[in-house]
């Protein structure tokens, strides 16, 4: 077998560099677009703005208390519409049917 020249030694060591370079580079896309690692980071960053807002939220209310009160009030009226309404239609009913107690004749001659 033929000794190869120092040229064609140096070429197939800087092949062999690149290679072992590119097996590296695989390996670590890998591992970056593993769905682990993918969800990890996605978790950590959703945390991460979460806790942000929420800080901005506690600093907004301890800036304007009495508008952070307003806005939970609003909100809780909104979600709570539905039972309100009903409980308002009943209080009316409730009245209506009092009203309608005290001011209906009470002999049977009138009604006819």
């Amino acid at each position: 077998m033929k000794e190869d020249s120092p040229e064609v030694r140096a070429a197939r060591f800087e092949v062999e560099r690149s290679r072992n370079r590119l097996v590296g580079t695989f390996d670590d896309l890998q591992r970056q677009f593993a769905p682990h690692t993918i969800m990890r980071e996605a978790w950590e960053t959703a945390r991460e703005k979460g806790a942000s807002l929420a800080e901005n939220a506690v600093d907004a209310v301890r800036s304007r208390p009495l508008a952070a009160t307003g806005v939970v009030a609003a909100i809780a009226l909104f979600l709570a519409r539905e039972p309100l309404i009903d409980l308002a239609g009943k209080a009316t009913e409730k009245v209506r049917s009092k009203t309608r107690k005290k001011s209906s004749p009470k002999s049977t001659e009138d009604v006819a």
